[in-house]
């Protein structure tokens, strides 16, 4: 392997999703050794030569912890083995919803976590459908942030004429705007309370949904609370069929459950988080993000433009 060319590794948090890319660009995963002692540290090591290449390392920081500890060894080793550039490929980054500091006392975590990224030795991050877009800002590096609605692209053009795009909570409006946009149909934005984690509440829907098609898009479902809570209002206001788009499916807890027992007709996702281990439900279709990743490494490496890949709505 030539200086003028680039590999990719992955981690083990989503190994499926990481071949699906390699996949796409015709490329292998390199052959990289990761290992667990007895007391649960981490071990890295890369079995081929990547002296003076470009490397991508391709990890989604999802739970459990130790998935962002072996991105943070996986960034040092390949800094240590004087890799060209380190680019970080965040199909999904975790803990960006503790982006500020929203009462006394507690960690901004996101920014925690964005420094550590940095201070490891990455050159480049590349994420989908980040918490807050604004999270950016956190890195002092290249950042490029992909949207999912172009993975959904195609899924709901046979609605177009009856739908509305809604966005469960008011920080979703640019996301929700995008695919309204994107589907030339109406928004509408449910304004819901938070009394503490992973709980919400309903407080009344902005705009008109009766006898209209509802697609609910957010950047992520984990006790899918929020998606049943919107549900549940929308059908009080007379939404016919309930579909759902989110990108990041934690699914935790009774996520699964409550999802098969609503009243949604099909709840689509991609596959930035491996779903190999959680119960299945037919009402869930997972999208693969490959494609857009793929094009999106190509584009890094060739160093060409990838606005379009994260073009959306900017008014």
């Amino acid at each position: 392997m030539s200086a003028n060319d680039y590999i990719m590794f992955s981690g083990g948090s989503n190994l499926s999703l990481a071949n699906k890319i390699a996949s796409r660009v015709g490329k292998r995963l390199g052959s990289i050794e990761l290992k667990r002692f007895s007391d649960g540290e981490i071990w890295v090591k890369y079995k081929e030569n990547i002296r003076g290449l470009e490397v991508f390392i391709i990890q989604s920081t999802c739970p459990p912890a130790d998935n962002i500890m072996e991105l943070l060894i996986m960034i040092d080793a390949a800094k240590r083995a004087s890799a060209k550039r380190i680019n970080v490929v965040l199909p999904y980054f975790g803990y960006a919803r503790q982006d500020r500091k929203d009462q006394p006392r507690v960690s901004i975590s996101a920014k925690l976590f964005a420094n550590l990224i940095t201070t490891a030795g990455a050159d480049r991050v590349m994420t989908m459908d980040l918490h807050a877009a604004q999270i950016q800002g956190f890195f002092d590096i290249p950042f490029d942030h992909l949207y999912g609605s172009s993975v959904f692209r195609g899924q709901f053009d046979h609605l177009k004429e009856n739908l509305v795009i809604v966005s469960p909570d008011v920080g979703g409006i640019k996301i929700a705007r995008s695919y309204a946009k994107l589907l030339n149909c109406g928004l509408v934005v449910i304004d819901k309370r938070r009394p503490k984690q992973n709980l919400t509440e309903v407080v009344h829907i902005i705009g008109d949904v009766e006898n209209k098609d509802v697609l609910i898009v957010d950047d992520l479902i984990d006790t899918a609370g929020t998606f049943i809570g919107a549900i549940k209002a929308l059908k009080e206001q007379g939404a016919r069929d309930i579909y759902g788009a989110v990108t990041h499916p934690l699914l935790s807890g009774e996520a699964i459950e409550r999802i098969e027992n609503s009243e949604v007709r099909k709840l689509f996702v991609t596959d930035t988080i491996d779903l190999g281990g959680k119960p299945h439900s037919d009402k869930i279709k997972v999208i693969s993000a490959a494609d857009l990743f793929a094009e999106a490494i190509r584009r890094t490496f060739n160093n060409e433009s990838i606005s379009s890949l994260f073009n959306i709505d900017k008014g």
